[in-house]
């Protein structure tokens, strides 16, 4: 080396030195990948925006965008192509896109529950059945067409006619399974009959498409029939090692290592990942595509204790974030619609979508009415089986790669595909509306007649109502619906506790001390011979008059975990393992209360929705919501106290917006009476210098400069419980007139029965002058507000007095009226519970604040 010679050393400056960031390097190829991943991904998200109103799956608005950055639209403009993506970047954006695939074909082989197809066999096998043959059938016809138009386009490869017809048939019988439970869920139709139909179809169908699939490529790869033989012998005895030796090891390790208990830890997730891209290799380098092994896993993990669900947790977002748009939007890339110009192109086209559309349609409809379903009910399985979506393109761009079809030909799948997903929603709303959901669900109770719609008469119907009726003016509240909250979960088991009569505890002796000393009468015992005193256990205890129903609900994301928990509500025993479930339904035992709890996974937008549902559905008394200390619909209070200190009021009615929201639409739709619980603001105590210490979470507590962790001798961990030694509860019911109130004092009386309860009913009359008596009735500490929705009862009667028609003389009959019906009730007491309950008059002149807080505090003054 000379020594005029010199080493250039590459600038390391960047943009300061006026280098392209846009300019790929191979050395450094991240920064031109990062700039396409933000324009793919910000791209994507903006279209799914308006689309998702229209209830469209995301992997439309992920095809749309490759569609505009590709050559159809952006492509054309100079330059754009060669500046965002340069040929040479493609593998680098092809490989990450290629592994973020693997990974979502994992995702939807947990997804794929087999215990849908096993429990509904029947009928999944025949839906799925004719799904598929239909369509496969029809496919091979237009595929001879196909064949012989476009085969000899560039890109493509000399193959036979039977692999050209078997990839073109699959492509037209393969359903979308992720999307399909995604569109199930959001139309809340996974407890319908066409819910689970669909739903065992699309497992059954989702498991062949992938196997004929498999079975496609691999005849594609090889060179001769027996090189394909032996590709498809290897396959099988994969899946059988897989099935009967890894599964049950896999399985062994997750119980030793507590995984399926308490969720997999980072390193189990670890090990499974590791386990399905080794997969992955494995079936690439037999012969068939990457993607199969990555499925198998996910077909083969356990879904015992919500280990699927869990396992997708820790990895579906940055799968649905980051590598699906990419893998999709290059799908979109690879679509010209530039070469859709011919009259006989678009034929096919036409021609594909209509074979597409139609033969699924007709083949999942009519294996359904065959079923037993009515024709609507078929005709939106049909609609649900037609959805193709991401499974679609991803059996589209695997034959592209292996090139089966040409540029133009996946173009023109691309558009079927498309124009099949954004059609499914539509027709099935249309199709199968919530009013005609109602209709069926009551016709098939012998409720309605068909084709009238009219209730069927009934004596027995007549009888239970008119039972029913008396049972309700008897005691107010027999059926409670509780919206079960975490936050508020206290309250709600305190107050239904107290709504149900208490019974004290007989006492019971071991049985062994009550059998017979004589062998020859232990022998001659039976189950009918019942002692004496347990026919008098029997008979002092009677079945609880309460039913109490409590509902969860969990907010329904966009993300696969959620809705996999949906689908597996039942598999899964969910309500068996939730905690707050849980806990309400250990109270009912402990407490003699008649509980049933469910879980319920819908939008947030639907709470209210639902929760007026299930009060119709069960004829609820009352509905009982808990407010939100949090001022949103979560249940989790906010790290920032500070708010809730300084004014814990005006934060828990002013800040609760979206919580207001929730229950307002409650008020406004349910048919029952509601009842708001609202809990004791806790007292903060004083640290003696006027100030008050404000909670803290783990121990930690800040006052004037003072810092303490907590944990010593005397240390501060929070607000202290101290135990309740006199346990009475005792109710202040401010009572006004009118039907709302009416039922407030039946609650009251109701709850007097349990003899640890006393109230005071302060009848409030407001005099001449004065302003209108509040609407809202409160009862202090336990009841927040009763709204009484029911058309046919509780109407306030006036009699008639001479006061001619003036309002003042209408408004003393009302009084007089209420002051009979306070009085009746009064006198109806028993002794017992007589020595409860006060009732107490409270007339206030003209001049008083028209609010209700303002009337409140008068009432509290006076009693």
């Amino acid at each position: 080396m000379s020594s005029n010679s010199t080493t250039k050393v590459k600038a390391q400056g960047g943009i300061l030195e006026g280098s392209n960031p846009a300019h790929y390097d191979s050395s450094n190829p991240i920064v031109i990948f990062i700039i396409q991943a933000g324009i793919i991904i910000i791209f994507c998200r903006l279209l799914h925006w308006p689309l998702s109103k229209i209830r469209q799956p995301r992997v439309i608005a992920e095809v749309i965008a490759g569609v505009i950055l590709g050559p159809s639209v952006m492509g054309r403009i100079p330059g754009f192509t060669d500046a965002i993506f340069p040929t040479a970047s493609i593998p680098n954006l092809n490989l990450v896109a290629n592994l973020g695939l693997v990974l979502f074909l994992f995702l939807v082989g947990l997804e794929t529950n087999l215990r849908f197809l096993v429990s509904n066999w029947r009928v999944a096998v025949s839906v799925s059945a004719a799904g598929m043959i239909l369509p496969f059938g029809l496919g091979c016809a237009i595929a001879y067409g196909l064949y012989n138009t476009f085969q000899d386009e560039p890109g493509t490869v000399d193959i036979n006619f039977g692999t050209f017809l078997l990839f073109i048939g699959i492509a037209m019988a393969i359903t979308a399974f992720p999307v399909l439970c995604r569109i199930l869920t959001e139309l809340k139709l996974l407890g319908t009959n066409v819910g689970v139909i669909v739903l065992s179809a699309g497992v059954g169908n989702d498991v062949v498409g992938w196997i004929l699939l498999a079975l496609c490529v691999a005849l594609v790869n090889a060179g001769t029939g027996l090189t394909a033989l032996w590709v498809l012998l290897v396959c099988v005895g994969y899946i059988l090692f897989l099935t009967f030796i890894f599964r049950p090891l896999f399985l062994r390790f997750l119980r030793q290592t507590g995984s399926l208990q308490k969720g997999p830890s980072q390193s189990v997730v670890a090990i499974t990942l590791l386990i399905a891209l080794a997969s992955a290799f494995f079936t690439q380098i037999i012969g068939i595509h990457a993607i199969f092994g990555g499925f198998i896993i996910g077909l083969l993990c356990p879904h015992e204790g919500g280990f699927a669900i869990k396992l997708t947790e820790k990895i579906e977002d940055l799968v649905a974030a980051l590598f699906l748009p990419l893998y999709f939007t290059l799908s979109g890339l690879q679509t010209d619609l530039g070469l859709l110009n011919t009259g006989t192109v678009w034929g096919y086209v036409v021609g594909i979508i209509a074979i597409a559309f139609t033969a699924k349609v007709a083949g999942g409809a009519l294996a359904s009415r065959l079923c037993g379903l009515l024709w609507r009910e078929s005709f939106s399985i049909g609609v649900l089986m037609s959805c193709k979506g991401l499974v679609e393109l991803i059996v589209l761009n695997i034959g592209l790669q292996a090139r089966i079809l040409s540029t133009r030909t996946f173009t023109m799948f691309v558009v079927m595909a498309l124009v099949t997903t954004f059609a499914t929603t539509p027709l099935t709303v249309a199709l199968y509306p919530k009013w005609y959901q109602v209709k069926v669900e009551r016709w098939r109770r012998g409720e309605i007649d068909w084709k009238t719609g009219n209730p069927i008469p009934s004596d027995a119907r007549t009888d239970s109502i008119a039972l029913a009726k008396q049972q309700q003016r008897a005691l107010p509240v027999r059926k409670l619906l509780v919206y079960l909250r975490l936050d508020g979960l206290s309250s709600i088991c305190t107050l239904a506790a107290l709504l149900s009569p208490n019974r004290p505890p007989l006492p019971k002796q071991h049985p062994d001390t009550l059998a017979s000393p004589d062998p020859a009468a232990e022998e001659t015992a039976t189950p009918a011979n019942k002692t004496e005193e347990e026919d008098q256990d029997e008979d002092q205890d009677p079945k609880p008059t309460l039913q109490v129903h409590g509902v969860r609900l969990l907010e329904l994301t966009d993300r696969d975990s959620s809705v996999m928990t949906v689908s597996e509500l039942d598999h899964l025993h969910y309500p068996l393992w939730d905690p707050v479930v849980n806990t309400f339904r250990a109270f009912g035992q402990w407490h003699d209360l008649s509980i049933v709890a469910g879980v319920s996974v819908v939008p947030e937008h639907s709470y209210a929705d639902t929760v007026v549902s299930m009060a119709r559905d069960d004829s609820t008394d009352l509905l009982l919501l808990p407010w939100s200390e949090t001022g949103s619909m979560s249940e989790h209070h906010s790290l920032d106290l500070s708010s809730v200190l300084d004014d814990p009021i005006a934060t828990r009615f002013v800040a609760s917006a979206p919580y207001t929201a929730f229950a307002e639409s409650v008020l406004r739709n349910v048919r029952c009476n509601v009842g708001l619980l609202v809990e004791r603001t806790p007292r903060i105590r004083n640290n003696g210098r006027g100030l008050r210490d404000k909670p803290s979470l783990g121990g930690l507590s800040i006052r004037s400069g003072n810092l303490n962790l907590g944990g010593g001798i005397g240390s501060d961990r929070g607000l202290a419980v101290v135990p309740t030694t006199r346990k009475v509860h005792h109710i202040l019911l401010p009572y006004f007139g009118g039907k709302d109130d009416r039922f407030a004092v039946r609650l009251v009386l109701q709850l007097i029965r349990n003899d640890q309860v006393t109230a005071t009913v302060v009848h409030v009359v407001i005099g001449a002058g004065g302003v209108a008596a509040p609407k809202a009735a409160v009862a202090a500490g336990v009841l927040g507000g009763v709204r009484n929705r029911k058309k046919d009862g509780g109407s306030t009667s006036s009699s008639s007095g001479d006061g001619g028609g003036g309002g003042s003389g209408k408004k003393r009959d009302v009084d007089d009226s209420d002051a009979v019906y306070l009085a009746a009730l009064r006198d109806s007491l028993d002794e017992e519970v007589a020595a409860r309950m006060v009732f107490k008059k409270l007339v206030l002149a003209g001049g008083i604040e028209n609010s209700s807080s303002g009337v409140v505090e008068r009432v509290v003054e006076h009693v």
